[in-house]
């Protein structure tokens, strides 16, 4: 009785967007650091997305490799909040990064929705291919979490060396199932981020990697993605490892995974 009567609040009283709201953005408007106090070189960069938006974003250039990673992060804080991540994968892979903040995080004007990300990863590629230092046939798209399903829909969209997937979920409504099991509300939520629905259209080389502990998104999220994939594709599951903390638990194995995935996918870019 309890949850038909709560089920019917959220119906009648309008509940349901802002209970949407809060479980799938949750942005940070103050920039905590930047590159500079972790003694990485970088650009600030602000760019405009299709419909007006400005974005705001940290190029780190890197340290030999020709491979730039767009990074798509995911649904908290801002990048800031990624600088000890970036800093890692900046000193143990050397390639080009590239990420910014959606609409609504950090410095980046307008308010988050999920037409509004793929407005943002569109404009985040375009301003990549502009630039005379990178090469476009080299760039990596890398989502986390929420910014897996951004990458997925890029990658449909447009042309990768690689894609990987860190945490991936299968869509909105299937968190929704996870998050809130009593709570029949999946159908209601207007955000559908349906990754699963899209994966089986990529041909870009795919990794997926999951914690074997995560928390928040189920581990068979990833596996059921692995499947559902297209070849060539690979998973790699990091055990301990929780939503979080795939690159402290995953440490130098994992982005030693990450160099011989780049190195397969550039030279099955290169193949006739």
């Amino acid at each position: 009785m309890f949850l038909v009567l709560l089920l019917t609040l959220f119906l009648t009283g309008g509940c349901v967007e802002a209970l949407e709201n809060r479980f799938i953005f949750f942005p940070d408007k103050r920039i905590e650091a930047t590159p500079r106090d972790r003694g990485l070189a970088y650009e600030e960069i602000y760019f405009t997305t299709s419909d007006g938006i400005r974005l705001h974003g940290w190029w780190i250039p890197g340290t030999g490799s020709s491979l730039t990673i767009l990074w798509f992060h995911g649904n908290g804080g801002n990048i800031s909040h990624r600088l000890d991540n970036i800093t890692l994968r900046h000193d143990l892979l050397g390639t080009n990064i590239f990420i910014f903040d959606y609409r609504g995080y950090g410095r980046s004007e307008g308010e988050a929705s999920e037409e509004g990300t793929y407005h943002d990863g569109d404009a985040a590629i375009g301003y990549l291919r502009g630039r005379r230092d990178v090469d476009p046939t080299k760039i990596v798209f890398l989502g986390e979490s929420l910014g897996s399903a951004v990458a997925v829909e890029m990658a449909t969209r447009h042309d990768c060396v690689a894609l990987i997937l860190e945490s991936p979920f299968l869509s909105i409504a299937e968190m929704a199932k996870a998050s809130f099991p009593l709570l029949p509300i999946g159908s209601l939520l207007q955000t559908k981020y349906d990754t699963l629905a899209k994966i089986g259209r990529i041909r870009a080389p795919l990794l997926i990697v999951h914690g074997e502990n995560d928390e928040i998104v189920p581990f068979r999220h990833g596996r059921r993605l692995f499947e559902a994939a297209s070849e060539p594709k690979e998973f790699y599951g990091i055990p301990r490892a929780r939503h979080n903390d795939l690159y402290l638990i995953g440490g130098p194995a994992y982005l030693e995974t990450l160099n011989r995935f780049f190195a397969k996918a550039i030279e099955a870019a290169a193949s006739p």
